[in-house]
């Protein structure tokens, strides 16, 4: 499947620049990244964008693409502005984000009810904006037949990509991904599109694949950080699953966000939400998941890390 192109979507709190850095380093798979959503970029040079999280020395700009959650074209342009002189050539919009403390400021999915005020925002972006610009969005977020006059707008405009992930934003992540109704809406897309939602096992991306042909590119979430072997899967590059890949990373992830944290506890926080996925890939998650979900000292997460990969299986 060598056609396949496979991103990663970002999650805040886990799919970080010491996150990514470190799961190149044992997996495969991912040509693209995205970082967690930027915020708040009131300035030039703004204090927030002077991080490694985006700062080239610890990026590869050329398969990481910086997000912003905004409905503020001059903060977007700005944003991007400061992208571009790290070198880097595009840009996300985060239409997508359905969680109720962003979505009922009219940010994230909860934008998409309003054509008119996105159509203000990307005349006012397209005008000034010198990389490439792309959306993440969801079907709507109150009802699924809101994307259709959204589309509209995005046709309006050359998008670098969009990325539709097939739920609506009071969904959050439950009940399926509308991988049918995706399909419905392909023809009336004029940008490079990209699919996300639900591809969690080889078997989930081979069903989702066949029903939204041509489409080559597809974006993994909680299927990979609950199976790092996944996009490698994918790609018919992963021939044995060795344990100690998983281990290993998991290791060295933990290490790097302690150096960073100066060896505080607060890296367990981080971790735990790792292994809410994570525990999905051995016999017994739930026995993994109360193990480590309770744990407040950090030599008590290593002796349970080195008991999960000494006495659990991957499956």
């Amino acid at each position: 499947m060598a056609s396949v192109k496979l991103s990663l979507g970002p999650f805040q709190g886990i799919t970080d620049a010491p996150f990514r850095n470190v799961f190149k380093k044992h997996f495969g798979g991912i040509d693209k990244f995205y970082t967690p959503f930027f915020t708040g970029i009131q300035k030039d040079h703004a204090k927030n964008m002077q991080v490694e999280e985006i700062d080239p020395r610890f990026n590869d700009v050329e398969t990481l693409t910086p997000q912003i959650l905004s409905t503020d074209a001059e903060e977007i342009l700005r944003f991007a502005s400061q992208c571009k002189e790290l070198g880097y050539k595009e840009i996300n919009l985060n239409m997508g984000c359905p969680f109720p403390r962003v979505a009922n400021k009219k940010r994230g999915s909860g934008l998409l009810p309003y054509p008119e005020k996105i159509d203000t925002m990307l005349c006012q972006v397209f005008e000034k904006i010198e990389v490439g610009f792309s959306v993440k969005c969801r079907l709507g977020y109150v009802n699924p037949d809101e994307i259709y006059s959204v589309l509209e707008v995005f046709n309006k405009y050359p998008l670098s990509e969009l990325i539709i992930h097939p739920r609506i934003g009071k969904q959050l992540y439950k009940g399926e991904a509308d991988v049918k109704r995706f399909a419905e809406l392909m023809p009336l897309i004029k940008a490079p599109l990209v699919y996300n939602g639900d591809i969690v096992s080889m078997e989930s991306f081979e069903c989702i694949r066949k029903q939204v042909q041509p489409v080559n590119e597809f974006m993994l979430g909680r299927g990979l950080l609950a199976n790092p072997f996944l996009a490698e899967e994918i790609k018919g590059s992963c021939h044995t699953k060795d344990i100690d890949k998983p281990h290993n990373y998991v290791i060295d992830l933990y290490e790097d966000r302690l150096r960073h944290a100066g060896g505080s506890p607060k890296v367990l926080g981080r971790m735990k939400e790792l292994w809410s996925y994570l525990m999905n890939s051995f016999d017994e998650p739930q026995d993994i998941w109360r193990k480590i979900k309770k744990i407040n000292a950090l030599r008590e997460y290593e002796e349970a890390v080195e008991t999960v990969f000494r006495e659990h299986t991957l499956i």
